[in-house]
């Protein structure tokens, strides 16, 4: 028998906007929905496609100055969107 602990692998992921891998749960998940939908996903569960973006300021900005997002959701993206991230943001510090 193997006596050795296992280690869990911690999902990495890469931001869109500044090509950093981070862990997955130390980042923003922005999701098009099936219905066409752009929403924040807090889950980490919401069905549809996802693209991730580092909780940095300045990632949230570039994003959304180069319409990043857009590209990788196939889908405008609303600015209310990003707004929400950066008081997301904000309220974790």
């Amino acid at each position: 028998m193997n006596n050795q602990v296992k280690v869990k692998k911690v999902p990495l992921r890469k931001c869109v906007a500044t090509n950093e891998q981070h862990p997955k749960r130390e980042m923003f998940r922005i999701v098009r929905t099936p219905e066409n939908q752009v929403v924040i996903d807090l889950t980490g569960k919401t069905r549809g496609h996802g693209a991730y973006l580092c909780k940095k300021k300045s990632a949230i900005v570039l994003a959304k100055k180069k319409h990043i997002l857009d590209y990788h959701l196939e889908t405008p993206v609303p600015d209310e969107i990003f707004d929400e991230l950066i008081k997301m943001l904000e309220e974790e510090k």
